[in-house]
């Protein structure tokens, strides 16, 4: 379970600490199985992924065909999906960019916007750069969020004891948050989706996370 560090001034220091403390993946390595349901039925074109990680979703989708930028605030986590993409054969079909999303963002118009389980817990303005994701919307293109909402008690009661604002709405919690323009946009699909977490002391969790689609006519 990645932890941490609740004395971090500053979200580069908060990711940059958790990634530099865990040697090879943190995470998985393969794309969030959410990601691949919910955009089955589009054409790729170009791609934003928004806080990629060690980039599992980025390399899924350039081997489907699309061109992808991929950012993150953490500079080892970055680093580690260019090696990733390297190293799959995907390197000409992919770029990354180390954004802190509450301060920059990265220039253009995209087919796709992504953002999986962006939960920065602190130093991060969530809905605010959802909405600058949706911006980033070419016309006829999507924004998928995919968002963790029921989480093991411990876990949240860890984060909290930790000082973290932890915001985990539903689909159409999110929906409402975001404040989007009806007439620009079509809810394609919300969902909550069932997911099995293995705990710490070896025992499971029946847990779910939320996904959110929505095209831009």
């Amino acid at each position: 379970m990645a932890r941490f560090d609740s004395s971090a001034r500053d979200a580069r220091e908060l990711w940059e600490g958790m990634y530099s403390g865990n040697e090879g993946h943190v995470w998985s390595g393969r794309p969030n199985a959410a990601l691949l349901a919910a955009i089955d039925d589009l054409t790729p074109g170009t791609a934003l992924d928004l806080g990629c990680g060690e980039g599992g979703d980025v390399l899924h989708l350039a081997r489907a065909g699309w061109q992808v930028l991929g950012v993150d605030v953490a500079d080892t986590a970055i680093a580690r999906a260019q090696q990733h993409a390297d190293e799959a054969g995907v390197g000409d079909r992919v770029r990354f960019e180390r954004h802190d999303l509450g301060a920059t963002f990265p220039p253009g118009r995209f087919d796709l916007v992504t953002a999986s389980f962006l939960h920065s817990f602190a130093f991060l303005d969530r809905v605010d750069v959802l909405r600058r994701g949706a911006q980033a919307v070419a016309p006829g293109g999507s924004l998928l969020v995919l968002g963790h909402h029921t989480v093991p008690g411990e876990q949240l009661a860890r984060w909290r004891a930790e000082g973290f604002a932890v915001d985990l709405p539903s689909p159409a919690e999110l929906l409402d948050q975001l404040a989007l323009p009806e007439a620009d946009w079509a809810v394609a699909r919300s969902a909550l989706v069932d997911r099995t977490v293995t705990l710490e002391d070896g025992g499971t969790f029946a847990g779910s996370d939320g996904v959110l689609r929505l095209d831009r006519r």
